[in-house]
């Protein structure tokens, strides 16, 4: 389902060492003091067998033994490694109608590209992967449509909320999440309590996301603590907004790669405050059809590029 993370890992195996991530608490349980528009949506999954943290923050199988992959591919550079990529999954339905299948079978062979990036983040030593799974205007799909992906999200998570712990996967969900249905909004927040803690990656979910709707209750907030006289007008900065955005929920709130499969050539309203410096990478390959080949492309082109941070 969306969430089965197995992960089989490979022979060479040797301690990948992390900081933890740090816990930033969510803006959920406030939303609805606020308006905001609707926004975006994503799942998760990998196929690694389980591993564990022991008391020591080294990483473990569940027998004891030191399960984590520390190798890279030809060509890979860990120091150049990107810490947080961000991908836009763009074309599962395209890809289920060239093959005259159903949306849904677009969306499950979505999911099984999601598994493998997944697996690939956590054997190479990326951070935090975000994926926009449900945008502001995803709303206005077919009801049918909308109502297919509530439902795979939400079993998903069902299933599999244990998994997360067992890998020691962190997920949180970010965006409009007051306009999902009530009993998901309930299974999103279950699903961050439990993984909260863990620290060897993070999988962030946009669901009922914009970059616009993140900017708007990011200023809402401090108007309304401007207002209070918790803050003075003059006070507000770049480093007070970025609190206040949703991606305060990670240690590594700006993405340093995104991704964008399908062929187009837009980021369609998705984290627009926190790409201000992102490397931009655009594939041809269908979401379902991206896998490692092109993501260690991906990869690759963005450990050749300098980055200049507008410099």
């Amino acid at each position: 389902m969306l969430f089965s993370l197995h992960f089989s890992l490979p022979p060479a195996i040797t301690p990948l060492p992390f900081k933890p991530l740090s816990h930033v608490p969510h803006h959920h349980h406030t939303l609805n003091m606020l308006p905001s528009p609707p926004v975006l949506k994503s799942p998760l999954c990998s196929t690694m067998e389980h591993f564990t943290l022991n008391h020591h923050g080294k990483e473990e199988g569940l027998d004891g033994g030191v399960e984590v992959d520390q190798t890279l591919p030809l060509g890979l550079r860990r120091e150049t490694m990107p810490r947080h990529v961000a991908v836009i999954m763009d074309g599962n339905r395209r890809w289920a109608r060239s093959r005259d299948l159903p949306v849904r079978s677009g969306y499950e062979a979505g999911v099984r590209s999601l598994r493998t990036i997944v697996e690939l983040c956590c054997k190479w030593g990326i951070k935090a992967l975000s994926v926009f799974a449900f945008s502001s205007d995803n709303w206005f799909r077919p009801k049918v449509e909308v109502e297919l992906l509530m439902s795979l999200f939400e079993r998903g998570m069902q299933e599999d909320t244990g998994i997360f712990f067992r890998e020691n996967i962190r997920i949180s969900v970010i965006g409009d999440l007051v306009k999902l249905p009530q009993a998901l909004q309930e299974l999103i927040l279950n699903l961050e309590e439990t993984t909260k803690n863990n620290t060897h990656f993070q999988l962030i979910v946009a669901v009922s996301y914009s970059g616009q709707y993140d900017v708007v209750q990011a200023c809402q907030r401090l108007a309304l603590k401007a207002k209070h006289g918790h803050i003075e007008p003059s006070d507000i900065d770049i480093s007070l907004i970025e609190q206040e955005l949703e991606t305060n929920c990670s240690e590594f709130p700006r993405p340093d790669l995104l991704i964008r499969t399908g062929g187009e050539f837009r980021i369609s309203n998705f984290m627009l405050w926190q790409l201000a410096y992102t490397e931009l990478f655009f594939a041809q390959s269908l979401w379902p059809d991206f896998g490692e080949a092109e993501f260690l492309k991906a990869l690759l082109a963005f450990q050749q590029r300098q980055r200049r941070y507008g410099c």
